[in-house]
């Protein structure tokens, strides 16, 4: 930005419009709006704040230390917040038109329903007239920025300028990107349902096993893009002439008759999203490796000693579903709800065990409360941003340094 139309704060004078605003939050008295507009903030750490509906137009957060910052309805029209950090930052409904975001970090952020579309701020000048206030690059950009595993869910992104930009497990459901600037982006299963893509530039960038379910796509390039393993719209699902949800329940009868009715299919490879709800579903030992339950809700779901290797489980809900002794070998559960999930051991009888096996699973951003994996084998699993409270890592086959990257509480 030009320096000319920034102002800078002395600390106690920052201290005490902060304190102010958040005595406004608290319901306090002696409580007003933090008004930092126009204020150059660069480089300043204000970590885990609630600047909800804060003013910070045409501020200068250039390199800021905003990580869980709460921006809930802030305005930020025109802010420089390039190569600031916003990971797991709060900007829900915040007005970002023409701010920079080049190469910032919101992994994590949630930006629902946030407005990134360009925007200019002019300053009236003595002697040339209206002037535009600059960033050093152009307004509404996010060129390299870090929006891995964020949710941009009903954000406006119309023309934004998004080159090689990380976009990674982000959930883009019913996000307005029309005409935007997305060459190189990383897309890799980014969630795109409902997403408009009409007119915007894909080309070079990396959709592998991204969802676009209902996207449009209306004069799109994506020449050299990247598009293996895109999962479309699902499909009905017969397995030798006979609909899943029949099979599922045959499946059902033959588990809890002991084997006397139903009987006991393979569900390997099978799409199981129009089912919609498995939830409390009795699934024990079911084999499903390679199975897609994208979404799909699975809370209470018992799949004690189920194969589920190499299943896509991203962004399930596994609520209190039982898995002791599942086989989950390169499954993926990016986003997926685990809250007191069970993932301890099978007993089997005769002083037998049957461990969960996790290895080489990815359970990226996954939350988890009161989630019991002990004695559960997790070599080589991913576990970046996930966050865990609570949970039971009781003799668990797992890498410390992995271990450190989740956030334990």
């Amino acid at each position: 930005m030009t320096a000319a139309t920034l102002q800078t704060l002395d600390t106690q004078s920052l201290r005490h419009i902060i304190e102010a605003h958040l005595r406004l939050k608290s319901g306090r008295a002696g409580g007003a709006i933090a008004n930092l507009s126009y204020i150059d903030l660069s480089e300043i750490k204000l970590e885990k704040l609630d600047l909800s509906d804060a003013n910070l137009t045409g501020a200068c957060l250039y390199g800021a230390s905003l990580r869980g910052v709460n921006f809930i309805r802030a305005n930020l029209y025109g802010a420089d917040l390039r190569n600031a950090d916003l990971r797991d930052a709060k900007l829900d409904s915040a007005d970002l038109r023409g701010a920079c975001l080049r190469g910032a970090n919101l992994s994590g952020a949630s930006l629902v329903r946030c407005d990134l579309r360009e925007g200019s701020i002019a300053f009236k000048d003595e002697k040339n007239g209206l002037r535009l206030m600059k960033h050093e690059r152009r307004a509404g950009e996010l060129d390299y920025a870090i929006l891995n595993g964020a949710d941009l869910s009903g954000a406006r992104l119309t023309g934004t300028n998004a080159v090689q930009t990380d976009f990674s497990d982000a959930n883009l459901t019913n996000t307005v990107m029309t005409h935007a600037k997305l060459r190189k982006a990383d897309l890799r299963g980014a969630t795109l349902i409902g997403t408009q893509l009409d007119g915007a530039d894909l080309a070079g960038s990396n959709l592998t096993d991204a969802v676009m379910v209902g996207a449009s796509t209306n004069g799109c390039n994506f020449q050299d893009a990247d598009l293996s393993g895109v999962l479309s719209s699902p499909e009905a699902v017969f397995i030798d002439d006979r609909p899943l949800k029949e099979l599922l329940d045959d499946f059902q009868n033959h588990v809890l008759s002991g084997g006397k009715t139903g009987f006991s299919h393979n569900f390997n490879n099978v799409d199981f999203r129009l089912e919609g709800s498995l939830a409390n579903l009795i699934l024990t030992a079911i084999s499903a490796e390679g199975g897609i339950f994208h979404s799909v809700d699975m809370r209470g779901a018992q799949l004690q000693g189920a194969n589920l290797i190499n299943a896509d489980l991203r962004r399930v809900d596994l609520s209190g579903a039982d898995l002791r002794g599942a086989r989950l070998c390169g499954a993926r559960l990016n986003h997926a709800i685990l809250n007191k999930t069970n993932f301890g051991p099978l007993v089997l009888g005769n002083e037998r065990v049957m461990r969960t096996d996790l290895s080489r699973a990815v359970l990226c951003h996954a939350r988890m409360v009161g989630t019991n994996f002990q004695r559960a084998r997790m070599l080589e699993a991913a576990l970046d941003n996930a966050k865990a409270i609570s949970c039971n890592f009781e003799n668990t086959e797992i890498d410390e340094t992995v271990l450190a990257q989740t956030q334990v509480a």
